[in-house]
């Protein structure tokens, strides 16, 4: 071999040994290991990896496990840089001391990631961990990305992102929790001149007691929760979309969701549901109808990723779902009150079919269930539902059941 050459030899050479060293991947069904490119990945690494090393200690592994069961949090989540800071930031001094780094250098990549939070997000793991050192510490930016994970020893491995490890995993992911409020009982909301007495129902609405008046939603289902494993529980939301100005795009202009403020309050964990929360007010139809006569507003379901009640999809995939419909259903996409009394949702014209040019500027993860059709219209019915909710390929997604009151 001549001189010259050595050195892209020994490259090679070393390049392939630090292969070799590498823990064999757990390959996601159907294919080979796929790793998150999101910028934020390397960060997110590194602090799943000091937390699993961390993890080797019981007594660390007791605090962790302490402060998750008095989480009051839905699936007992915790937020990562708040419990690191805690108390003087022992924590944050356990994950240094268990990669021999300065507690400087944990909280500077700790600071560089994404705001996270802490948590298993299988059930059955949260049920069956006691605070053992069999577990798993992972991490994924986006949804239905292999998860990387990390034992308490530091082995590596990439997780299946479609089913989780029998080994229990601790989820070190970007935020979805608002945790500058705490959970509690849901505000009443009910008319100006009841007095809001009664008994509950679904959705925050006293059932005794004369709603709003409005578009409601009083059922729905949903096929499938279209969440990754890792990132827990699903966050569906209804967003009613309108005519931008005048434009052919469309606006978001409400939303209800499990962080939108009451009467919007909708926390559908579940593939069903049943209960009475407000969509869109009759003040809000009677603005959008004078603003944009003869203009119908879309019905939208998606299960948000990151951002509450903040659409984030991207502009190809939106128009693939939204306009796709519009030539089989001769463009009755869209919804409209009567205006004869009893008043009543039903189909209507709709031709915006792309996002406002704010939302096409972002793309994340967030799933777009679909665009709900009356049943009349797609000659499709379902028991307790009058709106189907129809995703890409026109393929069925979930229905609804849409009331004006």
């Amino acid at each position: 071999m001549p001189r010259r050459t050595w050195p892209a030899a020994f490259a090679l050479l070393a390049a392939l040994t630090a292969c070799a060293d590498r823990e064999p991947a757990t390959a996601p069904s159907g294919g080979t290991p796929v790793e998150a490119a999101a910028p934020q990945t390397p960060h997110l690494e590194r602090v799943a990896r000091r937390f699993a090393l961390a993890m080797a200690d019981p007594a660390f592994r007791a605090e962790v496990k302490q402060e998750l069961d008095a989480s009051p949090y839905p699936e007992h989540k915790i937020h990562l840089r708040r419990f690191l800071a805690a108390s003087g930031g022992r924590a944050l001094g356990a994950l240094a001391r268990a990669d021999g780094v300065p507690e400087s250098q944990v909280d500077a990549e700790v600071q560089a990631a994404p705001q996270l939070e802490l948590y298993l997000p299988v059930p059955e793991h949260r049920a069956r961990w006691v605070g053992g050192g069999d577990l798993l510490v992972a991490t994924a930016v986006m949804d239905h990305e292999a998860p990387i994970a990390f034992s308490p020893a530091g082995a590596r491995r990439i997780l299946s992102p479609d089913q989780p490890p029998p080994t229990p995993v601790l989820a070190i992911v970007p935020v979805e929790t608002d945790f500058d409020r705490v959970p509690g009982p849901r505000p009443v909301t009910c008319a100006p001149t009841d007095d809001c007495g009664g008994g509950g129902s679904g959705g925050g609405i006293i059932g005794s007691v004369a709603p709003l008046p409005g578009l409601y939603l009083t059922y729905s289902h949903f096929v499938k929760d279209f969440e990754g494993w890792l990132k827990g529980n699903p966050e569906f939301e209804i967003h009613v979309m309108g005519q931008a100005g005048a434009t052919d795009s469309l606006l978001d202009y409400q939303c209800a969701g499990e962080h939108a403020p009451a009467p919007y309050a909708f926390d559908q964990n579940n593939l069903d549901w049943t209960g009475s929360v407000m969509l869109f007010s009759q003040s809000q139809i009677d603005g959008y109808k004078a603003a944009h006569p003869g203009q119908s507003f879309r019905v939208i379901a998606l299960e948000d990723d990151d951002t509450a009640c903040k659409i984030k999809v991207d502009q190809d995939r939106w128009k693939s779902v939204v306009s796709s419909a519009g030539p089989i259903y001769r463009d009755f996409t869209g919804a409209i009150d009567s205006a004869s009394f009893p008043r009543l949702i039903k189909a209507a014209r709709n031709l915006q079919n792309f996002l406002s040019a704010l939302a096409s500027w972002i793309t994340s993860s967030d799933d777009l269930i679909g665009n709900a059709i009356e049943d009349k219209v797609v000659a499709e019915y379902h028991t307790g539902a009058n709106w189907v909710v129809k995703g890409e390929s026109n393929v069925t997604n979930g229905w609804l059941k849409l009331e004006m009151r």
